[in-house]
């Protein structure tokens, strides 16, 4: 209500005035314009909640649909540069495992030419070397193991951010499919293949751009043959009670220990390639400069 004197003309009405658009900060980006490492203008990576979406300190609880566990983008260059440094030093010890049974064999091939030629000392040498790269490789596997399933899991969830619908299995497999039998010679690498694509950047024009997968199936496929060979190997082994028998055994070993090293090779090239992916596409985003 407004009051007025008689024959005052009426009051004037202000036009309204247009809500004041404030200039960005220097440094922010313009409206609709992301900022580096986000897919999309004003979208945030699939698993962080919208603006707004949580409530600010003071308000009252949120009383909508529950709100889902944020996921955000983690570096895993520590944990590759650590897996570096466990994978040379698991394949130093496998490369000592292979002089170990390449001397046992050495051994027993002299045994039965001749028994009279081989000396009780260089049996219990050769026992010794044996006894003593099993038990390193037991602590560079479970060691390298737990390093290397931390860095997957990492790897794995941050995929999902980077492209929630390119995966066949839910993030669990990243973690169990190391543990069943059978499963374990697929799944892990089922697994690796939808990571390495999530963390490829697409094309400037938005298009797919492909980036030789040959580092994770040429590691993969050395793994599993490292791996069946070692069985092979431990089973022979536990069973040879003849020079013959322990000669055949230690060729295996021979074997599984050089694709062993060359397994922890090409797993370096792996880890530290598919690191280097993930930390350029969380850097320059989804579309690849050139």
């Amino acid at each position: 209500m407004s009051f007025s004197t008689p024959g005052s003309p009426p009051p004037q009405q202000q036009p309204a005035q247009p809500p004041y658009a404030a200039a960005p900060y220097p440094g922010q980006p313009g409206a609709g314009q992301p900022y580096p490492g986000q897919p999309y203008p004003a979208q945030p990576y699939q698993g962080q909640p919208y603006p707004g979406q949580a409530p600010y300190p003071g308000q009252p609880p949120y009383a909508g649909p529950p709100l889902q566990p944020v996921d955000v983008l983690r570096s895993p260059q520590g944990l590759a540069t650590a897996l570096t440094v466990l994978l040379s030093l698991a394949a130093a010890v496998n490369l000592f495992s292979s002089g170990a049974n390449l001397f046992a064999r050495s051994l027993m091939t002299d045994l039965i030419a001749d028994p009279d030629k081989v000396s009780d000392s260089s049996l219990d040498l050769s026992d010794v070397l044996t006894g003593v790269a099993g038990s390193l490789q037991l602590l560079a596997l479970v060691g390298t193991a737990a390093v290397f399933i931390t860095w997957f899991y990492r790897v794995r969830v941050n995929g999902e951010i980077f492209r929630h619908d390119g995966f066949t299995q839910t993030r669990g497999w990243a973690i169990g499919g190391w543990f069943i039998p059978l499963a374990n010679l697929f799944f892990p690498f089922r697994t690796a293949v939808d990571i390495w694509a999530a963390s490829t950047q697409l094309a400037p024009d938005g298009s797919h751009r492909r980036v030789s997968t040959a580092p994770v199936v040429s590691w993969w496929v050395v793994w599993v043959l490292a791996a069946i060979s070692d069985r092979i190997f431990a089973q022979l082994y536990k069973k040879a009670e003849t020079p013959e028998a322990l000669q055949t055994a230690s060729s295996v070993g021979f074997v599984s220990d050089l694709l062993m090293v060359a397994a922890a090779v090409l797993a370096i090239v792996f880890v530290r390639k598919l690191t280097a992916m993930q930390n350029t596409k969380a850097a320059q985003g989804p579309y690849a400069s050139v």
